[in-house]
């Protein structure tokens, strides 16, 4: 990284900043999907022509994934450059049952797709908090969480269908490339409840969403024996949205939504953007700002230019320009959009087409 913008000084902040520069620190509550570019396919063990026919549905199930798109598993333009699947296999090999488990080429099918001028997802993704509760009928009512709570006590059948809710959930959430977590609350922990949910208090649901290092947050509301009364609410930064329907269908939704706001077109151009953090007063701050910053895979390059206090601006080159770097860091837990910047130790200007200013809030919790 460049440092030559530094200012000179002996705030407490420079030099933390000057001993650390060098420390690779992972992001806080980044969200990669390391298997963005692999997918496990059915094969037909009668079908002479089987590799052939999984390495092309492998690259539909990447596509979809990659573009943000449902649809591109049945684009005649997709599949036009695309016209031979197994150019862009990189490994193979047979999973379970009738099928193929098989890696792609992520770079190739990127490179393939910007020039075509197509919308790319990179890999790293928002965490979504799915906060779902269920009015299973009879009175059994749930909110359904990573695991069932070891001492809660639930009538006899119930542990089944709610894994298999979030299989159906999870098995969505994989196929679209879109990370979601359930909470992990313990059977005291009486924080949220199901009438929490169930009622709308979605500022207690956000509050709570903060220990999973997220700002996005699916509110599910569920009837077993009337799937037409499911109410959704999304929850994004300061954006609400209200869908309806079965949860497949709220995870669909959830994915177009994300792919809107960050898939940007191969032929969107690289632009410079000045971004300031304030309230980094430690060198645990620090480093998670630092590390936030360097897992942000659509930068192209960045550089300090300028500390002071307890504040930290950077210079930005990204693609898809400060609209898209802003989409990213509003769902970030740790960060609030701040809307001036008390920076003014007299550094030379940033050349850019846009200035961004955020607070850096740190969650008083961890995930539990």
């Amino acid at each position: 990284m460049n440092t030559s913008a530094m200012p000179n000084g002996k705030c407490g902040i420079r030099a933390l900043l000057l001993a650390m520069l060098l420390l690779v620190v992972a992001p806080a509550h980044a969200v990669e999907i390391d298997d963005l570019y692999s997918a496990e396919v059915p094969v037909d063990p009668n079908d002479s022509d089987s590799r052939e026919t999984a390495y092309e549905r492998a690259l539909q199930q990447v596509l979809i994934r990659v573009t943000g798109s449902e649809d591109a598993a049945f684009s005649p333009e997709l599949k036009a450059l695309f016209p031979n699947p197994a150019r862009y296999v990189l490994q193979y090999r047979p999973g379970e049952g009738n099928s193929l488990w098989v890696m792609l080429d992520g770079a190739a099918i990127e490179d393939v797709l910007r020039r075509a001028s197509m919308p790319v997802w990179g890999n790293d993704r928002p965490l979504t908090v799915l906060w779902i509760a269920v009015d299973w009928g009879l009175g059994e009512r749930e909110l359904l969480l990573a695991a069932p709570a070891q001492n809660a006590r639930k009538p006899a059948g119930t542990v089944d269908r709610a894994q298999s809710l979030r299989d159906r959930i999870q098995r969505v959430a994989r196929a679209r490339g879109v990370p979601v977590v359930f909470p992990t609350l313990a059977a005291d922990d009486d924080r949220i409840s199901f009438s929490d949910v169930w009622g709308g208090f979605h500022e207690r649901l956000m509050d709570a969403s903060r220990a999973y290092g997220s700002s996005s947050i699916l509110v599910g509301r569920l009837r077993a024996d009337a799937v037409e009364r499911n109410r959704w609410s999304y929850y994004v930064g300061t954006q609400q949205r209200q869908w309806a329907g079965e949860a497949e269908d709220a995870i669909h939704l959830l994915a177009d939504s994300l792919a809107g706001e960050f898939a940007f077109a191969g032929n969107a151009g690289i632009e410079t953007v000045s971004l300031s953090i304030a309230n980094v007063g430690s060198a645990g701050a620090f480093a998670a700002v630092q590390g936030l910053v360097d897992g942000l895979d659509m930068v192209a390059a960045y550089t300090v230019t300028e500390v002071s206090g307890n504040q930290i601006r950077y210079s930005i080159d990204i693609n898809g320009g400060a609209r898209r770097l802003a989409a990213v860091l509003d769902l970030r837990a740790e960060l609030a959009r701040a809307t001036v910047s008390p920076l003014n130790s007299g550094a030379a200007p940033v050349r850019s087409t846009a200035t961004l200013f955020y607070d850096y809030r740190p969650a008083t919790r961890g995930m539990e």
